[in-house]
């Protein structure tokens, strides 16, 4: 049985780890601290690729797309392997505009979505405000998805750990820092001892640059902070969305408003800056919120990369060894589609969805 080692145990890495041990690899998660304790657990957990993708589309749209799609079957299965719940909801999406110099933009969307076989309908404020009744009475018009969704990020991180350990892969949290053992393509040393395996994934987020010297290649990943903030209900049937950010309501009653971004390096600190614009934001888009305020603040780290695009498969000059990092704020969208992309590089199969863009060899030191 050929082995893996997932160096990294966010939900990037714990979805490798899980698709790989299923198509019967012997796999070991690698986590330097506990799994899904950084951007992961923070994330608000958008399935929204549609609504969060403006522009024309291109290779990371097909990529998301071909993600959003493999959700349902995704989730059930992750739901039985581990014997547990978390929420899932296909409710739609709002993209709301308040003036009518941006309804070209929203029609040119939906006319290249409808290209794609993306189901969306234009909606006039009034018919907006039918689906959503809390919706300010300044907004003009939205563009409803039905498709979009989301996911209790901690819930289903909880659940990933839960059926990578059922299904036999073998997590080993608290490693500490992770190396390769004098330049070597096959073991990587932790402060639980030297770990071999025949395939090695590096998953590690934000932390990524730390292998550009082992490797000998660039991997431009950079830390973005955002910061998020909730309240205390109300209750919104839909996912909303405007340019300057989204609301999105839970099962367990909690309103969540995102995000902020802003470049502080490793800091997961808030800021009164960045959650005082959520807050105008929230009430400008929801007037019920005026007369509440957040009663939790958090803020995640999401790992950037130069160009956009996450790195997803092998680096050419070390073949058994793979990168799945980059993913910004889409990770818990793309994490079923990259366990496929990369379990399928190890195996040696044709891809489903185009993954030239997303080759890691694509930076080279300058």
């Amino acid at each position: 049985m050929a082995s893996v080692l997932v160096v990294g145990g966010g939900v990037i890495g714990l979805s490798i780890a899980y698709e790989c041990r299923k198509r019967g690899f012997e796999v070991t998660v690698i986590e330097s601290g506990q799994c899904g304790g950084q951007a992961s657990g923070a994330a608000a957990g958008m399935l929204a690729p549609y609504s969060e993708i403006t522009e024309d589309p291109d290779d990371f749209f097909r990529l998301c797309q071909k993600s959003l799609e493999l959700y349902p079957d995704w989730v059930k299965e992750i739901m039985q392997s581990s014997n547990e719940t978390f929420e899932y909801s296909r409710c739609g999406s709002l993209y709301a505009i308040y003036h009518e110099a941006d309804l070209l933009s929203l029609e040119s969307k939906q006319r290249w979505q409808r290209e794609y076989g993306i189901e969306s309908y234009l909606l006039s404020g009034d018919e907006a405000r039918e689906r959503e009744p809390l919706l300010s009475e300044d907004i003009y018009a939205a563009l409803w998805c039905p498709e979009e969704s989301h996911i209790y990020a901690p819930g289903y991180v909880l659940a990933l750990i839960k059926a990578c350990r059922n299904s036999g892969v073998n997590i080993l949290d608290n490693a500490g820092e992770a190396e390769l053992v004098n330049g070597e393509n096959h073991q990587i040393k932790t402060d639980k001892g030297i770990i071999k395996g025949e395939h090695i994934v590096l998953a590690t987020g934000a932390w990524s640059r730390n292998w550009e010297k082992e490797l000998n290649c660039s991997i431009p990943v950079f830390p973005i902070r955002g910061q998020i903030c909730a309240y205390k209900g109300p209750e919104l049937r839909h996912i909303v969305f405007t340019s300057q950010g989204y609301l999105v309501g839970k099962e367990n009653g909690t309103l969540i408003a995102g995000a902020s971004e802003d470049i502080a390096g490793f800091d997961t600190s808030v800021t009164s800056h960045g959650i005082n614009r959520l807050e105008s934001w929230s009430q400008h888009v929801l007037p019920e919120l005026q007369q509440e305020r957040p009663f939790h603040k958090w803020a995640g780290l999401r790992p950037a990369t130069q160009d956009g695009f996450p790195l997803i498969g092998k680096v050419a000059q070390k073949p058994t060894i793979l990168i799945a990092a980059g993913h910004y704020r889409n990770g818990i969208l793309l994490s079923p589609v990259t366990a496929v992309i990369i379990a399928n590089e190890i195996e040696q199969l044709p891809q489903e969805v185009p993954i030239e863009s997303f080759r890691p060899e694509r930076f080279q030191f300058v």
